[in-house]
């Protein structure tokens, strides 16, 4: 182990979504901290591969062994990730990441690939209530990165498209089936690529807010998952929000898309800790 890394209690997160694998390395003595974060498109390969050669490339960096890893926490599907030592349930991850990130929050929205998850949360990140939509919803990340590919763009590029629209369409289809029929139409209409993308922005950023309402939110709203970090997407909840009147401070940093990391890798060192409770004293 590198110098730097002694006297350190390690603990490692890592969140296998959909697309992506997040894996963050923490320092859980004292005040627990971030040392080093990655993120890595899972593509057409195999999640468990990526995720335990990204669990080995974390270690390799920083001369570390395996054994140097008090807690290593799976979340998302991470029953694919080899050597955990735990699996945390996605929902109390991001809940633990997002106060982490914000300590202040009360409410966090998951804006991940497949689903939209509301969380609410107490001031010691506990859940307390959630709702979530449901798979074949065009509220998700995947929905949009299929519409950008359709629309010849990068998924990293449609936010700051999204916020040159003049004009926005918004798609009527609730299935994602039927929102890409309403693309296509428009697409063969004339409606330029901005203005397309704003109207998925806003249609998803509607379902989001009707999430909050049924959960009954608290402000400030901490947004976590690969959507956090989409510009446009954020512009369009905060212009639906304002349009009917709701009051609702909302929170996302770069390390938001991290939070499900963050919170196993938290999760692990507090279990670690009650573990070693229960276990018998030498005599």
């Amino acid at each position: 182990m590198i110098h730097a890394m002694e006297n350190k209690m390690l603990t490692m997160g890592i969140d296998v979504g959909s697309n992506f694998i997040k894996l963050v390395l923490m320092d859980y003595s004292g005040n627990p901290s971030i040392l080093d974060k990655q993120t890595e498109k899972i593509r057409k390969r195999n999640p468990s591969q990526v995720a335990d050669e990204m669990v080995q490339a974390m270690l390799t960096k920083y001369q570390l062994k395996y054994e140097d890893i008090t807690y290593l926490a799976s979340t998302g599907e991470g029953d694919l990730v080899k050597r955990k030592r735990g699996h945390f349930y996605g929902m109390t991850t991001h809940a633990k990441g997002a106060h982490f990130l914000f300590p202040e929050a009360r409410t966090v929205v998951d804006l991940g690939a497949l689903f939209v998850r509301a969380i609410r949360i107490n001031e010691n990140a506990r859940v307390e209530d959630y709702k979530m939509t449901g798979q074949c919803a065009s509220g998700s990340g995947q929905f949009l990165e299929n519409i950008s590919r359709y629309l010849g763009l990068s998924i990293e590029e449609v936010g700051d498209i999204s916020m040159t629209a003049t004009q926005p369409e918004v798609s009527s289809g609730i299935c994602a089936v039927l929102a890409e029929t309403d693309v296509i139409n428009m697409v063969s209409r004339g409606i330029s690529t901005p203005n397309i993308i704003k109207g998925i922005h806003l249609s998803i950023a509607s379902r989001i807010i009707k999430l909050m309402s049924s959960l009954k939110a608290e402000s400030p709203i901490v947004l976590t998952g690969g959507m956090a970090l989409n510009k446009g997407m954020i512009q369009a909840i905060e212009e639906q929000l304002k349009e009917g009147n709701k009051k609702f401070e909302i929170l996302s940093l770069p390390d938001s898309i991290y939070a499900g990391a963050i919170g196993a890798a938290l999760w692990g060192g507090y279990r670690h800790f009650k573990l070693k409770e229960k276990q018998p004293m030498a005599v």
